[in-house]
């Protein structure tokens, strides 16, 4: 997030999070999240490792090469250039000597890649000073993944016209299948991001669009001709996601279903039943670990949701993690809802937004329904995007 350099908040951090100092390391754009956090530009990479270190109290020192002497000069503290490898790694000693637990972009084991942005060897090093490495990914949350108020209230506008292109979406496909022609996949897409256009919003990427089979494929890429015609009697997802088209935006991210009739069969409703009650069971967790304002990891609510779909014998049908960070990128920097594809320890925190989006992906079909999770600077727990959906929607008859 493109917030100033603050040093006193996080100094403030490290004193709560009971660290003894950062130790920002990077190699020619090796730790994108370091560079972040030290407001360094994509065109300002060296060529030269540099090192900015900050202590829990006190000054902070940099430790950068003789011929990129000022590449740390917009941040505070005291400067030491190297010249030698010997010098360099003396400059690290002297900032990490004597103190008992130091924060890198590190992850135990690697179970957490987002966060392990280190070679091995740096960290070999400084742990050669006597120090602990421990993960600096909670720090960089608060840096790169909370939200201020503006930010929090484009993402309740981003909510309400995300909200609104579902309407688009099934009101096209109940008008073009009672017409007889039915719809391309591609030509509700296209609608949506017509909608985006037309109330000031923007997206990395056009949304997902699947019929039958296709809604079983997470990632699936929307396409056109027939195998794509939505018709009566097809069963259809929809992933969208966007933001304000404007400075620091962040996004808001839906997945929704529905069934081109009447009348929605059982086979849909019942998967779509297991799924809700498992990102249910993902809201409540987060709430009640707020509310007893216990520590809550990301990967704790991933088991929540995961348990619910295994007990009903669907676990191999949920082939991904339960949800990822919100920011202004639709996958962000804080922790992530995960204890599948990664370790994700990292707590979740105030002020930062999250996807909750289970699914069960059969041959025939697959059911997805993702909400957007914010819990604010007090602690409350925010649901956005419109009313949770509670059933799939039946499309010729809602619309």
């Amino acid at each position: 997030m493109s917030k100033t350099f603050d040093l006193e908040s996080i100094q403030s951090a490290l004193q709560e999070f009971q660290i003894d100092g950062w130790l920002l390391y990077d190699f020619r754009g090796s730790n994108e999240l370091a560079r972040r956090v030290l407001k360094l530009s994509d065109g300002a990479m060296g060529s030269r490792r540099c090192v900015y270190w900050i202590p829990a109290t006190g000054e902070p020192r940099k430790l950068v090469h003789r011929i990129e002497d000022s590449a740390l000069d917009h941040l505070p503290g005291g400067k030491t250039i190297y010249l030698r490898w010997q010098e360099f790694e003396q400059g690290i000693r002297d900032c990490v000597e004597g103190r008992a637990r130091v924060a890198m972009e590190y992850s135990p084991g690697n179970g957490n890649p987002y966060v392990s942005k280190v070679d091995a060897g740096t960290v070999e090093l400084v742990r050669s000073f006597g120090s602990e490495v421990v993960s600096s990914g909670d720090l960089i949350q608060l840096f790169e993944a909370t939200w201020d108020d503006h930010q929090w209230a484009m993402h309740q506008e981003a909510a309400v016209l995300t909200n609104q292109a579902f309407d688009v979406a099934w009101k096209l496909i109940a008008d073009r299948c009672r017409e007889g022609t039915g719809v391309e996949e591609l030509a509700v897409s296209d609608a949506i991001m017509a909608h985006f256009e037309k109330n000031g919003m923007t997206t990395y990427h056009p949304p997902i669009v699947g019929k039958g089979p296709h809604s079983g494929m997470p990632h699936y890429e929307t396409g056109h001709g027939k195998d794509t015609l939505i018709q009566s009697g097809d069963f259809v997802l929809i992933d969208l996601w966007a933001k304000m088209n404007r400075p620091r935006s962040v996004y808001s991210d839906l997945t929704r279903t529905g069934f081109v009739g009447e009348v929605v069969p059982e086979q849909y409703t019942k998967i779509f039943n297991i799924v809700a009650a498992a990102r249910d069971a993902g809201i409540q967790r987060v709430r009640e670990a707020f509310f007893s304002g216990r520590e809550l990891k990301g990967g704790e609510v991933d088991d929540a949701v995961r348990a619910v779909i295994e007990d009903a014998g669907y676990g191999e049908y949920f082939g991904h993690r339960t949800g990822h960070n919100i920011g202004q990128e639709v996958h962000g920097n804080g922790a992530h809802i995960d204890n599948l594809e990664t370790r994700e320890d990292r707590q979740i925190l105030r002020s930062t937004c999250f996807s909750i989006e289970p699914g069960i992906y059969l041959p025939e079909f697959g059911v997805r329904s993702e909400v957007d999770v914010f819990v604010d600077k007090e602690g409350e727990v925010h649901v956005t995007g419109g009313m949770v959906q509670t059933e799939v929607i039946a499309i010729l008859k809602e619309y």
